[in-house]
């Protein structure tokens, strides 16, 4: 199926830059990941303060955050960040998407990657690395590859959540002209 007609399929959803009055739906979609599923390795919840000041750092350090609605409801967000903190990764970025259970498998967040590795090439960034929680996370693992990201590695049973051991998966796409040239500093 061609990515036209694929599109026709996806359901009209509004992606823009995330405001701090999105933060409490934020917060409510984390909740629900980290209560209930395994792509966080996190065992409880952060408050919504706690995500405040996440956001706040984030967009202060000229992130990328964004959210995608659906008739005026929050249904997803991602945003990218740091990939480690020493100044040689400066031009690496690790990503997050996190959706409402209703949103998956939907499209919305191949519209939210999409449109994510779009601004962190705006930003001048040349890697982006998807650290996915779950091995078994079929989901993340086929949205990432179907944007370019290749496996890189897994670190098996590096995390313990609901009584099982997880792997932590890998995966690795170039932003923009990559590691082809040097990037302006």
């Amino acid at each position: 199926m061609s990515e036209f007609a694929m599109s026709e399929l996806m359901p009209q959803c509004a992606v823009r830059p995330a405001a701090a009055t999105d933060l409490p739906a934020i917060t409510a979609i984390y909740r629900q990941a980290v209560e209930q599923g395994t792509a966080s390795f996190e065992l409880t919840a952060p408050s919504l303060q706690e995500m405040m000041r996440r956001f706040a750092t984030l967009t202060e350090g000229g992130f990328p955050y964004l959210v995608a609605c659906s008739s005026d409801e929050l249904v997803g967000y991602a945003y990218a960040g740091p990939y480690r903190p020493r100044p040689a990764y400066r031009f690496t970025v690790e990503n997050s998407v996190y959706l409402a259970p209703a949103a998956q498998r939907r499209g919305i967040g191949k519209q939210l990657l999409r449109r994510l590795i779009a601004e962190c090439e705006a930003r001048g960034y040349r890697q982006m690395i998807a650290v996915i929680g779950d091995s078994e996370n079929a989901g993340s693992i086929g949205l990432h590859r179907s944007l370019g990201f290749t496996l890189i590695g897994t670190h098996p049973n590096v995390g313990f959540k609901f009584g099982r051991w997880l792997d932590s998966v890998l995966m690795q796409r170039a932003l923009g002209e990559g590691a082809d040239t040097v990037p302006a500093t």
